[in-house]
């Protein structure tokens, strides 16, 4: 079996001795992006199991952008109507490619703020509910994303690991490193850490510090939301949080996505060709998925026998906009060889272990308590079906769905002759 594409990140860039590795998501076809993954396990349960018509539905994708650009390509090839949920201040290139991929240009419904504002989005969601041909697909409460994440995301991890051990035998898969979101990704951490006994680390922005401080506010880290726990985070198996700043991603994005930047990369710091042509498959939450395995490794002292496993979700495709954004703000528009050495030195060889906890029991069970007030005060789920996520057993025994599902999809392509056309 081919081994997923990654990039081992050297200690010229990282600072630190430990093996850092990012699968790379931009990999992943027609959006460039490993959600494409979450909204297929979404959305095929559903439809196998008579819970979505694609004859009648419209499948409805709440996101901050790259989570409702999968669910309209899924929905595309599956014949489904897919329509777009996402704040208006997303990056441009979103919405550009949005409207070359839904129906209608009605099927993009932008609500107000930007990657802070998701319970604008939960708003709209409900409104639009109202209708019962408008199926929603909340990407933080649909456990399908959980499910995948866990069993795809997981085991193509795990190989990359088990190819570079082969290489070397004496690594040891210490953590995996992924922001929040929708808690969908970070399942991954519960299958490493079953086979492995890795630490699942938790990132989120130093703006908007949920986890780590009950806090809120705003950031510009596109892609990992804020401000609530979601649903489908398995917090009782969550070892750390972490914070690190969307100041440090924006500037970190114009080092990686410049000339002067990478000339000064592979002139100053050593940084090897093959790392440098990796740089552009990290966006904004891949970067900062970065920042969190760097503080990772910093903070328990990791040596070269260490591996670190992370995720980028998507490129640098959907942020040139931001990038010029952030040009402009922090250097005036001019960014040379004196930023560049700024930029490298304060937020990646200056990377602190400052705004990162070790969860203990307690930790664990406020951060799960957070979750009360947005789904069962706000969203309207039950008490019961909210603490029983506390539970180990109830995500253990979750995931035993899936070879039903695997067995309905047998079913549902032999009924529908699928399998005869391919």
């Amino acid at each position: 079996m081919p081994v997923p594409a990654h990039v081992v990140l050297p200690k010229a860039l990282t600072g630190v001795d430990a093996r850092i590795v990012v699968a790379l998501g931009n990999r992943f076809p027609m959006i460039e992006a490993h959600k494409v993954l979450a909204a297929y396990g979404c959305l095929a349960p559903r439809v196998i199991t008579g819970q979505f018509d694609p004859t009648r539905h419209r499948a409805i994708w709440p996101s901050t952008g790259n989570y409702c650009r999968g669910g309209v390509a899924i929905s595309r090839i599956m014949g489904c109507r897919g329509v777009a949920v996402l704040p208006e201040g997303m990056s441009q290139e979103r919405f550009d490619w949005l409207e070359d991929w839904v129906v209608d240009e009605s099927d993009i419904i932008r609500t107000p703020g930007t990657e802070s504002n998701v319970k604008e989005i939960y708003d709209k969601c409900n409104e639009l509910s109202a209708d019962p041909a408008n199926v929603i697909f909340n990407q933080f409460s649909e456990f399908g994303n959980h499910i995948v994440h866990y069993l795809a995301t997981g085991t193509a991890l795990q190989h990359v690991f088990d190819a570079m051990r082969e290489r070397e035998p004496a690594l040891r898969l210490r953590a995996f490193v992924s922001a929040t979101g929708s808690a969908g990704t970070i399942a991954a951490g519960d299958f490493l850490k079953e086979r492995t006994g890795s630490l699942t680390v938790a990132v989120e922005a130093l703006e908007c510090p949920t986890l780590l401080y009950n806090g809120f506010g705003e950031h510009n880290i596109q892609g990992i939301g804020d401000k609530h726990v979601p649903l489908i985070h398995n917090v009782m198996a969550t070892d750390v949080a972490l914070a690190v700043s969307d100041r440090a991603t924006d500037r970190l994005g114009v080092l990686f996505n410049t000339e002067a930047g990478r000339t000064y990369l592979a002139r100053r710091r050593g940084v090897p060709r093959e790392t440098l042509d990796a740089l552009p498959a990290l966006g904004l939450s891949s970067i900062a998925n970065v920042l969190g395995a760097i503080k990772t490794a910093k903070y328990y002292g990791m040596g070269p026998d260490d591996v670190i496993v992370t995720v980028a979700t998507d490129g640098a495709a959907m942020y040139h906009s931001e990038r010029d954004l952030a040009l402009a703000k922090y250097f005036g528009g001019t960014f040379d060889e004196v930023g560049a050495g700024e930029v490298f030195g304060e937020h990646l060889l200056g990377a602190t272990t400052d705004h990162l906890l070790e969860l203990t029991r307690e930790d664990r069970d406020r951060i799960f308590n957070l979750g009360y007030f947005t789904w069962v005060e706000q969203q309207g789920v039950s008490i019961e079906e909210f603490r029983v996520r506390r539970d180990p057993a109830f995500w253990t025994d979750m995931r035993g769905i899936v070879a039903d599902w695997d067995r309905l999809i047998e079913e549902f392509n032999a009924r529908t002759g699928v399998l005869e056309s391919l």
